[in-house]
């Protein structure tokens, strides 16, 4: 290619190109200086011209403002006598693998190395480099109390844990590493919120990013890396959901997971190259690594916000970004117009919006569509253990409001009325769903549960397929769409995150001495919306207390121990609770209750 080999290019050549003395004699000291760095191998061999290369662009020693001339010098005498017949084109341009060549330092391959932070893009730097390296990755969402931190890291053993100094939102700065620290994991990389250097004080085995960054500087080709290549059932990622006895469920996602949701991604959303996604989440829940995988699997461009999704800053990053396709949850959808925050933003450039996590509610969906000249709105519902959806609506049916147009992408469903047996297909009804049991992507094992029994045992035979359990009540209604009605079992959505009544309860009866028993249910309102968290409470006999009182011990204690964002919406002081003949509440029958009272609350209004 060029006359010169690099390491023949002299100050000279550089001023002939248009540089300065001053000009030539520095950037000719720091060339000698890159080629000595990429060292291992001659400039004149093919891994040593790119090496240069490498370390000529990652130090930036051609600027723009150098003249073209100095541009073609450089590149053609790196490649001088690159023999493109045996290797292929010359590379111009290296994305730096940085983090898995330092995760390879610290740690043995298949370790499960946890996230809890924020979805920036270092956490989904951190996330690829994980799996590209062998390893797998923990989700825990960044919004969990200390002891459901600590409880995923001991369900999972993980080995660490990337998390961040602080969080900010809304201008204010909340501690993230000192609620991990609380957790006990054995080692964490901390990043700062900020900056280059953290602002808190770390434990002896901790480090910071930027320590953890330099690591791997020493080695001959820190920016290289090889991926591990594994079978498709490896383990790469374990993410939680709640079961209704304790711990929350681990759930190993494999290779074919992110598939799965890519390809429900695409189906169902019409997600492509062009298209830039962008839906507000954390690789905490099953929506952060499907987000990823969706973009990154099919082309489209992943935009993150850095901050709340609640206010006006996240509307202009929306306008701003041009999302063409905006996922959702629909009590963030009613925040914005019960707020106003968006009026005068431009969301005309999306073309579709995604919702899923609660019941959404019709006049809120019918405001938000309204800001893009009615594109759909496609509803989903799934679940971590299927990584994908199970029903969804799609562009390819017309919708409607807070319903699903279909089952998902090779997905077969049925609806069982009470003797679990399966209604017609064309029929309007209304039972639990159950789904066909070979689904791509779906889970095959639980760390810490008998995935059998989960999900399977006591399901009836349907064609002769034993049904797969899901645990959602579904209504059909005439003309063939779907809507969730809640769960048949004891788990439910909180502003999107599901947790399970046990959960609840159990934080929930340490509140004060004179409690003699809780009950957690969820129910969403008539009209629609988000599921609501109604505690039904049995005291001690002479204990005087009003409901206003114990709904602020109950937020204090579920906030401190489970999760600051879940919030309940209110206290019923009962003096019994329904229960089975083996003694087992019956929150079914609770439920039922509350959704009467709001029905009448309702009626009145």
């Amino acid at each position: 290619m060029g006359k010169k080999s690099i390491a023949e290019v002299g100050a000279e050549d550089l001023v002939q190109a248009g540089l300065s003395p001053d000009e030539a004699a520095s950037l000719h000291t720091q060339l000698k200086d890159a080629i000595a760095l990429s060292r291992r191998l001659p400039p004149t061999t093919h891994d040593g011209a790119v090496d240069v290369w490498r370390e000529i662009t990652a130090r930036r020693l051609l600027r723009p403002s150098h003249p073209h001339a100095v541009h073609q010098l450089l590149y053609y005498s790196v490649y001088h006598n690159y023999d493109e017949s045996s290797y292929g084109p010359p590379l111009f341009c290296f994305p730096s693998l940085v983090v898995a060549n330092a995760l390879d330092l610290v740690f043995a391959k298949g370790d499960r190395i946890a996230i809890d932070m924020p979805m920036t893009e270092k956490a989904v730097i951190i996330y690829l480099a994980i799996i590209l390296g062998g390893f797998v990755v923990v989700s825990i969402a960044d919004s969990f109390a200390p002891t459901e931190i600590a409880t995923r890291l001991r369900v999972s053993n993980a080995q660490a844990i990337f998390t961040q100094d602080f969080i900010v939102r809304g201008g204010r700065r909340f501690p993230l590493y000192s609620r991990v620290v609380e957790a006990s994991p054995k080692r964490a990389i901390v990043v700062p919120v900020n900056g280059e250097d953290v602002q808190v004080q770390l434990r002896h085995q901790d480090v910071s990013w930027k320590t953890f960054l330099a690591a791997p500087l020493h080695l001959p080709r820190p920016s290289n890396y090889t991926p591990v290549y594994q079978p498709i059932d490896s383990i790469t990622n374990i993410l939680f959901s709640s079961g209704t006895t304790g711990d929350p469920k681990a759930i190993p996602w494999t290779h074919l997971s992110p598939m799965r949701g890519a390809a429900d991604s695409w189906a169902h959303f019409d997600v492509q190259a062009g298209d830039v996604f962008c839906w507000p989440t954390s690789l905490g829940w099953v929506m952060g690594p499907t987000i990823v995988y969706a973009c990154f699997l099919t082309g489209a461009t992943l935009a993150l916000y850095h901050g709340s999704p609640l206010g006006r800053g996240f509307g202009k990053f929306v306008q701003d970004a041009g999302v063409s396709i905006l996922g959702t949850v629909p009590s963030l959808v009613k925040a914005w117009k019960s707020t106003d925050c968006m009026k005068g933003l431009d969301w005309t450039r999306i073309r579709v919006f995604a919702t899923t996590g609660e019941v959404s509610n019709v006049d809120d969906d019918l405001w938000l569509t309204s800001r893009a000249y009615y594109r759909p709105v496609v509803e989903c519902c799934g679940g971590t253990e299927l990584a994908s959806t199970y029903i969804a609506g799609n562009l390819l049916q017309p919708q409607a409001f807070g319903a699903f147009s279909s089952a998902s992408m090779s997905v077969g469903i049925v609806i069982l009325d009470e003797d679990g047996h399966a209604y017609p297909d064309d029929k309007a009804c209304m039972g639990e769903v159950a789904l066909f049991p070979i689904n791509m992507g779906a889970s095959d094992r639980l760390l810490n549960a008998d995935h059998e029994r989960v999900y399977f045992k006591g399901m009836p035979v349907h064609n002769g397929m034993q049904l797969r359990r899901h645990g959602d009540i579904l209504k059909r209604t005439v003309g063939g769409y779907l809507a969730v009605q809640g769960r048949a079992d004891d788990t439910m959505n909180l502003g999107g995150i599901k947790t399970s009544s046990v959960e609840i309860e159990r934080v929930c009866n340490l509140a004060d001495k004179n409690i003699v028993e809780t009950a957690a249910v969820s129910a969403s309102p008539a009209t629609g919306g988000p599921e609501q968290l109604v505690i039904f409470v049995m005291v001690k006999e002479g204990f005087k207390v009003s409901p206003k009182e114990l709904k602020t011990k109950f937020s204090r204690s579920i906030q401190s121990n489970l999760n600051p964002l879940f919030k309940v919406s209110a206290v019923k002081i009962v003096p019994r609770f329904p229960r089975t003949a083996s003694n087992k509440v019956i929150r079914r029958a609770l439920r039922d209750v509350w959704k009467q009272e709001l029905l009448e609350t309702q009626s009145k209004l």
